[in-house]
């Protein structure tokens, strides 16, 4: 496996300001989507106080945020994970990380690409009675999104931006009709300690599903070299962003639990409380809310097309996996080849299990979704333990103990929590399995990583040798 050249290799410089690279970031989490189908089970273990769940979520978010937006200071990179673990743990590390990493997010990815379909599916019915088979609904936005984010990062994010303010402004109109017409009910109970029931187990049993929440948070550092500034840009809009959802997503549990008048059975028992809410405080402008959930779901593929199809590419530019991956486009600039591979993966991961195990969308975006997010989540504790001794390393005069210790520390500590509620024993079936097909990833990647460090031992300066603001 050759290292390709330098010439030609790069990405659009300058492409993204601060506020694109925000915006990137937040259409990617998707907060209509996210909030829409994971709220009932967040409320199914933290009771009324489930809002509280949100925010130690945010909180454990921003101890990794701190993470990323240190190495980014240092070493802002399209690579994202791959490079900061690669440069800490050696070349072995960091080959094992972008596999396990890629397949990982790609898995993740289809849970939004089935339900791209299935919301569009059930979005048509509701507004113009036609039934349209979700699996091909999944083709066609794949197919738009694919076009989207190859012909240029621009173009791409702008109209990531258009859909997930647009979905911001029907997501708050909605809100704020729930408060309004259940303005008899506002209490501070969802903001009260004493409304989590079942304690700290009440709080573990949804907590998973408040992580998943904002994952995408970490998207503006995979747009490193097409961001100008990016040792400034990068860790600003990495935390702006965890803030910036975290009290959306504060607001929106307050609102919708008031709604239902604090009733945690009732909002456990509803499949999408936000919904449900919606409907009984406005039924004539339910559309609002359908509307919503389609422009979260479409800027989400966009926005995680975009970054992490640059793992992918990142990967390859620098010899970790096949560099036909690692090809960029001569005219928009753009990592094509990786981003059509990314994406058209992930939509054949939905077309296998819909059609051959007959999955329903709704339960194939769980399924995927748990799944992919244990290697993500693996790879945020091996990042964050990759921060003190990539500092120790590379840049010991700066090396502060509070932030390239103690926070990185406690932020592998509170992750493993999630991470726990994941591969706990005694899940029903197919959970049951998740976990050990994710350790048999893991198991490969490191044989993978291993097998082409020894191949390969030049492996070494390759990896982050692609610093998004210098020259060559």
């Amino acid at each position: 496996m050759s290292l390709p050249a330098r010439d030609g290799h790069r990405l659009s410089r300058d492409s993204l300001g601060l506020s694109q690279i925000i915006a990137s970031t937040l259409a990617n989490i998707a907060p209509a989507m996210s909030f829409f189908f994971g709220f009932a089970v967040i409320v199914s273990g933290a009771g009324v106080g489930a809002p509280l769940t949100i925010l130690l979520a945010m909180v454990v978010i921003l101890f990794l945020t701190n993470t990323l937006a240190e190495f980014s200071k240092y070493r802002p990179s399209t690579g994202s994970f791959v490079t900061f673990i690669g440069m800490a743990f050696g070349p072995t590390a960091g080959a094992s990380a972008s596999l396990f990493v890629v397949i990982g997010y790609c898995i993740a990815a289809s849970s939004v690409v089935v339900i791209s379909g299935g919301w569009a599916q059930t979005t048509l019915q509701f507004l113009f009675g036609w039934n349209i088979p979700w699996q091909l609904l999944s083709i066609i936005s794949t197919a738009i999104v694919g076009v989207l984010v190859a012909r240029g990062i621009s173009l791409s994010t702008t109209w990531a931006a258009i859909f997930f303010y647009f979905e911001l402004v029907l997501l708050l109109i909605g809100a704020v009709i729930m408060l309004v017409v259940n303005h008899g009910a506002i209490t501070l109970a969802p903001l009260m300690p004493s409304s989590i029931s079942g304690g700290l187990a009440g709080i573990g049993a949804g907590f998973p599903l408040a992580i998943y929440l904002f994952i995408g948070w970490e998207n503006s550092a995979m747009l490193a070299e097409e961001t100008s500034n990016p040792r400034r840009n990068v860790p600003r809009a990495l935390i702006t962003g965890t803030l910036a959802i975290g009290v959306l997503y504060m607001f929106l549990s307050f609102a919708t639990e008031t709604a239902f008048h604090n009733d945690a059975k009732a909002i456990g028992a509803s499949s999408i409380p936000f919904i449900d809410a919606f409907k009984a405080s406005a039924a004539g402008l339910l559309f609002v809310a359908y509307i919503a959930g389609l422009t979260s779901i479409f800027s989400s593929l966009i926005g995680l097309t975009n970054a992490q199809a640059r793992i992918l590419f990142s990967s390859s530019r620098e010899g970790l996996l096949p560099t036909f991956f690692g090809k960029i486009h001569p005219q928009h600039k753009t990592p094509h080849t990786a981003m059509w591979t990314y994406i058209i993966v992930a939509l054949l991961i939905v077309l296998v299990f819909g059609y051959v195990y007959n999955i329903d969308p709704v339960t194939l975006f769980g399924d995927t979704g748990t799944l992919g997010t244990i290697p993500v989540i693996v790879t945020y504790l091996v990042t964050n333990l990759a921060l003190p001794v990539y500092m120790l390393k590379h840049h010991r005069e700066d090396f502060s103990p509070v932030k390239h210790l103690v926070i990185p520390l406690l932020g592998t500590g509170l992750m493993l929590f999630p991470l726990y509620g994941l591969v706990e024993p005694g899940q029903p079936y197919p959970f049951n399995i998740y976990p050990y097909l994710a350790l048999g990833l893991l198991v490969l990647s490191v044989i993978y990583g291993f097998i082409l460090a020894k191949r390969s031992p030049d492996l070494v300066h390759r990896i982050g040798s692609y610093v998004a603001d210098e020259e060559y």
